[in-house]
């Protein structure tokens, strides 16, 4: 490749010295001083300010609640129950997205050279790849067991215990690890002209012509994914991990309402039944605003991962353009769903509050039980009072 360097003390080849075309390439190549027009960063200084600045508050929000959350349902006995347990494992699942964010913003403000190797390249991606996978189905885990305990308490008490629940989220955690495990052959540390060519740029100068050292190293998408159809594939599984999922979901919740409304226009149910149905209520309202955060942050992720895998390198600046915001945009909003959860609990959930402030030190008293399953129907249950289905 041949480049012209343009800078005030270096109008053109003619001008410059050796030490100033490498000093400018190593610049140009590398991510200080560089030209304007052929910048290897994607966008405007402000807007990555302020990028990382939303993103700063975020990792502290969310490393924060998540924590909180994994310490409050750990440390009271009466909050470990089975919905609680699946809200435990996505809150490990957003911890583990947040140690993904330092490299993503490293890669937003400089992308090239990546200097971290290429383990780590595809680790880090890895890991925040699982975690999407994990996070959706314990969301759909969770959603169904409601479904259940509210439409069938009976067969629920039967088929839900703390154990099942335990394992099945193991499970998931697995069917996670698996399913981005063609991660570590879709990612890699590539060059500018692909994994097996050198990373060196040829410059005229003075008549002459000399061969500079360049490191362009990039943590990106390989060449053999893209050729072999191997990313197109991914896209197709992250798609499927995503809408099908979110359609189970509209479906079950529509299941949950229908079922809930018929028994409240009831005019001969016991009050057992009416205090239920109310603590049911309150229950699946927060779940559904989980799963409706969850969709609205998701959604441009997973339309910005489409784009990606159907643009190439010969594709329209503008369609450039709009690919390289989507997926800024999309950056956040992933983020942000990592780190609302623990908001939605602390504003929705009284027992929540509750058990917060206790952990605290702000509050002596024992969070607030209410009237749990084994007074009634038996200690698996998870079907009868806020207490013992949701934070």
């Amino acid at each position: 490749m041949r480049f012209r360097p343009n800078r005030t003390d270096c109008l053109s080849p003619i001008n410059c010295s050796w030490g100033e075309l490498e000093h400018y390439l190593t610049d140009y190549f590398n991510g200080s001083d560089r030209d304007p027009v052929h910048s290897e960063s994607l966008f405007p200084i402000p807007v990555l300010m302020g990028i990382t600045i939303t993103c700063a508050l975020l990792f502290l929000a969310g490393v924060t609640g998540n924590v909180m959350t994994i310490l409050v349902v750990s440390k009271y006995r009466d909050m470990r129950t089975t919905t609680n347990l699946y809200l435990c494992s996505m809150a490990v699942s957003d911890l583990l997205i947040f140690l993904c964010m330092p490299p993503d913003l490293y890669r937003l403000w400089k992308y090239r050279p990546w200097r971290f190797g290429d383990t780590f390249c595809k680790l880090f991606q890895f890991v925040s790849e699982c975690c999407t996978y994990s996070t959706i189905l314990n969301i759909t885990a969770l959603s169904v067991e409601r479904y259940l305990a509210i439409c069938f308490p009976l067969r629920a008490k039967r088929l839900v215990t703390k154990r099942r629940v335990r394992a099945l989220i193991l499970f998931l955690w697995l069917v996670s690890l698996l399913s981005a495990g063609p991660v570590f052959i879709l990612v890699g540390v590539e060059h500018e002209t692909g994994p097996a060519a050198g990373n060196s740029v040829t410059v005229s100068a003075v008549g002459t012509e000399r061969e500079i050292e360049i490191d362009t190293s990039e943590c990106k998408t390989t060449q053999y994914a893209v050729e072999s159809g191997l990313l197109a594939a991914m896209a197709l599984v992250s798609s499927v991990f995503f809408f099908l999922p979110v359609f189970c979901l509209t479906v079950v919740y529509s299941l949950i309402g229908r079922r809930l409304w018929k028994r409240r226009r009831e005019n001969n149910i016991g009050a057992n039944v009416a205090h239920r149905d109310k603590s049911n209520r309150q229950t699946v309202k927060m779940l559904a605003v989980v799963v409706f955060a969850f969709v609205l942050c998701w959604l441009p992720f997973h339309l910005q991962r489409y784009l990606m895998s159907h643009s190439s390198e010969g594709s329209s600046p503008i369609w450039s353009l709009i690919t390289q915001y989507c997926s800024l945009v999309s950056t956040v909003l992933f983020y942000l769903s990592a780190a609302i959860n623990p908001v939605l609990y602390n504003t929705m959930s009284r027992k929540y509050r509750s058990a917060a402030a206790q952990l605290f030190g702000l509050q002596e008293t024992q969070p607030p039980r209410g009237r749990t399953a084994s007074t009634v129907k038996g200690e698996s249950s998870p079907a009868w009072t806020e207490s013992t289905v949701s934070l």
